[in-house]
Order: C-alpha cells, then sequence, then structure tokens
C-alpha cells in the first residue's frame, strides 16, 4: 500500500511539473486577462494544477479508505462492549476507547465499533440493519464545488463570452501558427546563400525577382537583360558561371575590377535569390539589340554542372 501511495504521489508530482514547464502558445485575442488577472492560457495552467491537487489529495483518501476496509475485512475488530465488573481496570479501559480519533477517520467520517448501535437504522430486511453512514463533508463539498465551477464555466466561456470557447481557441491556435510558419519561412528564406540557393520558377518568385531587377540592374543590363554597360543576360554564355550558384555568387559580391558592384549590403539574401531566379528565366528571350555573347557557354545538363567553356570572345 505504501508504494502504492508514493507511485501514486510521484506520478501526480510528474504531471504537476509537467503542467508548469508547458508553454501553451499563446494566440493573439489570448492576452486579454482573465477574472483571475492572468491570460487566459496561464488560467488554465492554474485550474489544471489545482485539480492535480485535489485529486492527489481524493487518491490518497481514498487508499486510506481501501486499507481500513481491507484490514477490518482481514482481522475484524469483535462489536464486544465488557462489562464493568469483566475489566480489571475499567477506567484505564474507557480512556483508551475514547481516545480523539485519526486524522483519516476525520475525513472518512468514520465512527468507531462501539458506536455502531447508535447508527442502525430501525427498518430491517430479512435481520439485515443498515446504519446511517452519512457522506463525508468534503465530499460533499467537492460535489457540489464541481456543479458550481461547472456553472460559472459556462457563464465565462459561452454566456458572458469573457473567455475563448474551444471553437474560437481552434481558431486563434490556426492564426497564431500561420504567422509562426510566416516567421519562420522568412528566416529561412533569409538563410539562403550561393551554396544553398534553389531554383524556384513559381511566379510569386519571379514577379518578385523582377521588381527587383527593374528597380536595380537596368542600368547595366537593359530592361530586357540583353546588355548595355553589362553583358547579356539572355543567351547561354557567361563570364562567370551559369548555374544558379555562381550567378548568386556574382550578384552577391559583385565583379569590382569590370564596375559590378556587390548588392550583400543592399539586397537581403532572398531578395538576391529571387533576382537570380528571375536572371536564369529570361534564357533564350533574345530580345532586340541584344548583345553579342560574351564569356563561355553553360549546359546544364552536362555532368557535375560544370560548365562546357568555347572559344568566345570574352570582354
Amino acid at each position: 500500500m505504501k508504494k502504492l501511495k508514493t507511485t501514486l504521489l510521484f506520478i501526480c508530482l510528474a504531471i504537476t511539473a509537467f503542467a508548469a514547464d508547458e508553454k501553451v502558445a499563446s494566440p493573439i485575442v489570448s492576452s486579454e486577462p482573465s477574472l483571475l488577472g492572468t491570460s487566459q492560457s496561464e488560467t488554465l495552467i492554474l485550474i489544471l494544477l489545482l485539480f492535480v491537487l485535489v485529486l492527489l489529495f481524493v487518491s490518497i483518501t481514498l487508499l486510506n479508505a481501501f486499507k481500513v476496509m481491507y484490514r477490518e475485512q482481514i482481522n475484524p475488530t469483535p462489536y464486544i462492549i465488557p462489562k464493568k465488573e469483566e475489566v480489571l481496570d475499567y477506567d484505564s479501559w474507557l480512556k483508551t476507547k475514547k481516545t480523539k480519533p485519526s486524522i483519516w477517520n476525520k475525513l472518512l467520517g468514520l465512527k468507531p465499533i462501539e458506536e455502531e448501535k447508535d447508527l442502525i437504522i430501525e427498518h430491517a430486511y430479512d435481520g439485515i440493519h443498515e446504519l446511517n453512514n452519512p457522506v463525508p463533508g468534503w465530499f460533499n463539498f467537492l460535489f457540489y464545488g464541481t456543479i458550481l465551477f461547472g456553472i460559472g464555466y459556462l457563464f465565462y466561456y459561452y454566456i458572458g463570452g469573457y473567455g475563448l470557447n474551444q471553437d474560437q481557441l481552434y481558431q486563434a491556435e490556426v492564426t497564431k501558427s500561420i504567422e509562426d510558419k510566416a516567421i519562420y519561412l522568412k528566416k529561412s528564406a533569409n538563410a539562403v546563400d550561393e551554396s544553398n540557393v534553389k531554383l524556384d520558377n513559381s511566379a510569386p518568385v519571379i514577379e518578385s525577382g523582377k521588381s527587383i531587377f527593374t528597380g536595380n540592374c537596368v542600368v547595366c543590363h537593359g530592361p530586357t537583360g540583353g546588355g548595355l554597360i553589362g553583358p547579356n543576360l539572355t543567351d547561354e554564355f557567361w563570364l562567370h558561371g551559369g548555374s544558379i550558384n555562381n550567378v548568386f555568387k556574382t550578384i552577391k559580391y559583385g565583379v569590382p575590377e569590370k564596375g559590378m558592384v556587390s548588392w550583400e549590403k543592399t539586397l537581403s539574401p532572398k531578395q538576391i535569390s529571387d533576382v537570380t531566379n528571375y536572371i536564369l528565366s529570361l534564357q533564350g528571350t533574345k530580345p532586340a539589340g541584344a548583345k553579342a555573347s560574351q564569356g563561355v557557354k553553360y549546359e546544364p545538363a552536362n555532368p557535375n554542372d560544370q560548365e562546357v567553356k568555347e572559344d568566345v570572345t570574352k570582354k
């Protein structure tokens, strides 16, 4: 029995610790204070802790009740009250019987066996009498307390509208998760560099890259990418490599000796990735008035994604 109570105690303490450490995602609307002056998530944690403590108390009380009943079944106390002349020291015996009941007997509402005759109800069935042994007061307190709690919960969340019901909490959590996902994607997008940049021909990326290209690159490469001061970006020939990694690196660090500035401090990694994908989308467009090819031909189908060099006029 002691091992069982110890195990139950550790389980309840573990649940309590888990509830205390649990970080509940706070939806935007849940920051409003509750009736206790705390946020709704903190209120729920306090309610959970209170429930665990009550559960622990009730469990230990019931275990002790089972212990007392088991003891009575194994070794029942005989219902014998000796006569005064049958006890050598009747006063001492009576004194031992009038000792104060234990705390568990008080909690469980148990009466001494000597008082059983006072609890017998008059009616009987087949000679079997019923004892008037009412439910302990603490049990009634918990029972009616749960009813009052249910009424308060119903009024607070569903009638008064002071808190979020389950449907509203779900919607708030969905909204929060969407925002968290957007923040994560934004951070991961800005973590891109020349070693992990990927091809992306989706419309939002191409549109973003086109806007960046129009605002920063048309002076040197022309509005269509056909080349002005800078080389033609619409053919298969490249001065510094035509893979997405090479183009990203060229934009990021620039080519100072040839007049191309570094955009690393002007554009974010996500913006450099977008404009890189836009430039690669211009391949084969053949705009009017495009400059002659420069550099080496890049063939992406080549093994190991290497460049194939040809004799082309270099700048």
